[in-house]
């Protein structure tokens, strides 16, 4: 199985559940894996052929800026289900970290893991 991955994504966005929270934007952070079966793009060189990662993150970075969710939880299963209903994946595995959080935590978060993990390539 090949995967294709976005590390350290930020994005400002409203999350939270303090009234406080309510009136800001905070960091969060995104990982993501998603699989990808590679091959044929490493042999035509050409894009159309591939998970193009900058359209994922374009796409989740506007979806992020304009939420306003009280859980990370709900937050990242969004995440997944648009990457899911989206693109040519069938699994994912999301990482939504929010720095900051916690006081004397660099981070706190979530790690879901959603779709089928496709078997491995012969």
């Amino acid at each position: 199985m090949d995967i294709v991955f976005i590390s350290d994504l930020d994005i400002e966005t409203v999350i939270g559940i303090f009234d406080w929270e309510r009136e800001i934007k905070q960091t969060v952070r995104l990982n993501i894996e998603m699989n990808a079966d590679v091959r044929r793009a490493a042999m035509t060189d050409h894009i159309d052929d591939t998970l193009d990662y900058k359209s994922v993150a374009k796409r989740l970075i506007g979806f992020v800026e304009k939420s306003e969710f009280g859980l990370v939880e709900t937050l990242a299963e969004r995440c997944a289900e648009i990457i899911l209903n989206e693109f040519p994946v069938d699994w994912i595995k999301l990482r939504l970290d929010k720095p900051g959080a916690v006081r004397g935590s660099r981070s706190v978060g979530i790690l879901i893991e959603r779709g089928r993990r496709p078997l491995e390539q012969p």
